[in-house]
């Protein structure tokens, strides 16, 4: 199925269908207090939380500049190095889960393990917004720092980029929660 014809695809889905929200209904959101959950679950939460946090820093840096708050270098400055350290965890979080994580919790839970192989398939997505992420910032980069003519609509191309990953991402940090928090809580960590 392609993935514009696929109703789960990260890009088309408004949230988890009913069957993979059975571990979410027996332990909701609302009881998710930080205190009482397993750490492994709260580590969880803290880096969805700073990923979370990095995507409204660029936002705001990209918002300020399209106001004209900052001009194009004083943008480069500050959103280079924010997107290099928000792509380095980004991509280091989806490695552990998908290579480490997501086969654990299958085994700990088999019957939510198309909700897994969901979750996997959205850091397929991610993966290729993270290199187009990595494409149209090095074109920025390269333009700002050769003062290149072109630098304003490199930065422009990035920004853009930037709006369309993030309301994916942030679909995919909340499924992904409603899936691996409650089952971390209720099951434990099953990699110790």
């Amino acid at each position: 199925m392609a993935e514009a014809d696929d109703p789960l695809a990260l890009a088309s889905r408004a949230g988890l269908p009913p069957e993979y929200r059975y571990l979410h209904e027996a332990f909701p959101r609302e009881r998710w207090s930080l205190g009482g959950l397993h750490p492994t679950a709260r580590r969880w939460l803290h880096m969805h939380g700073g990923f979370r946090a990095h995507q409204a820093q660029m936002a705001g840096m990209v918002g300020a500049w399209r106001g004209g708050q900052i001009d194009v270098r004083a943008l480069h400055g500050a959103l280079i190095p924010a997107l290099q350290d928000f792509l380095q965890h980004l991509d280091g979080h989806h490695r552990i889960e998908s290579g480490h994580y997501f086969p654990a919790l299958q085994q700990l839970e088999p019957r939510i393990a198309a909700g897994i192989d969901l979750l996997d398939r959205d850091h397929d997505a991610i993966h290729h917004h993270i290199e187009a992420m990595v494409d149209t910032g090095r074109a920025m980069h390269q333009a700002v720092a050769s003062g290149a003519g072109d630098a304003a609509d490199r930065a422009a191309r990035l920004a853009e980029v930037l709006d369309r990953v993030a309301p994916e991402l942030t679909r995919h940090l909340d499924d992904e929660e409603e899936i691996v928090i409650p089952l971390i809580a209720l099951r434990g960590d099953p990699l110790g």
